[in-house]
């Protein structure tokens, strides 16, 4: 049986970790995330996913710097992201130290950049974010700019055509659920997983490994990821791997 993976998340602004809730990005939880990376090599996370939100040039410029410095120190998979438009932004990522690039926004402005960059680097290479949020309607459709832009995708629509356009893996993040410690939004979930054949990772919402063994079982991913609960607690991926393996979940060791 193909084990599940556990990925911690760190969202960086301005070289600083931060914490998420419904994407508000406010306090500040390691100055220096060096730190923070070699805690969660250390404590046997599967992949980490490092995620820029700095809004100005300035300090996105920054960003790459700082990524080839983490890059030097963690020794699990990173998966990287935050306003990558081109295929020279993806190919900075991936020679600072990156081993996938997460797109979002601009996949969503111009598809074709999926193409570009699945022919250029593999789709192994690139992960999809996307962002949803529940319409009146409950839909799930997925939104842009820090969830305020409605893009008037369903999330199991842009997930398919993502795919098709070469998307290797999706990280699907629930804007409602950030950081309010509910658990995952198992529906959205379920209809992604159901859409597509690639590999989804949950993200939004975990706060206990209850939550993340609903997110395998019944959301049907493959991977569960969360940013703020693994950062209060000494050996914070080894407690939760354990949690989850008393429950019966086959996870990595």
């Amino acid at each position: 049986m193909l084990k599940k993976r556990v990925i911690a998340v760190l969202i960086l602004r301005q070289g600083e970790v931060v914490q998420s809730v419904q994407f508000r990005h406010t306090n500040v939880i390691h100055k220096d995330p060096r730190f923070a990376v070699e805690y969660f090599s250390k404590w046997d996370a599967d992949e980490l996913v490092i995620l820029d939100v700095t809004r100005t040039d300035e300090h996105r410029a920054r960003f790459l710097d700082t990524l080839e410095r983490l890059s030097r120190t963690c020794f699990v998979p990173i998966s990287a992201g935050g306003w990558l438009r081109s295929c020279a932004d993806i190919d900075g990522v991936l020679s600072r130290g990156a081993d996938k690039a997460v797109i979002n926004t601009e996949a969503l402005h111009r598809p074709v950049f999926l193409e570009e960059a699945a022919r250029r680097f593999g789709s192994q290479c690139i992960v999809v974010g996307i962002d949803c949020r529940r319409d009146d309607r409950g839909e799930h459709m997925v939104h842009v700019d820090r969830g305020r832009e409605p893009t008037g995708w369903r999330a199991e629509a842009w997930a398919r055509e993502a795919v098709a356009r070469g998307a290797g893996e999706i990280f699907l993040c629930s804007i409602d659920n950030d950081g309010m410690r509910c658990g995952y939004d198992l529906p959205l979930l379920r209809k992604v997983v159901d859409a597509v054949s690639v590999p989804v990772i949950a993200f939004g919402g975990a706060s206990s490994a209850e939550h993340m063994a609903e997110g395998l079982r019944q959301g049907g991913v493959e991977a569960v990821s969360a940013a703020n609960v693994f950062h209060y607690s000494e050996n914070s991926m080894r407690k939760m791997k354990r949690a989850l393996r008393a429950m019966g979940i086959h996870v990595r060791r």
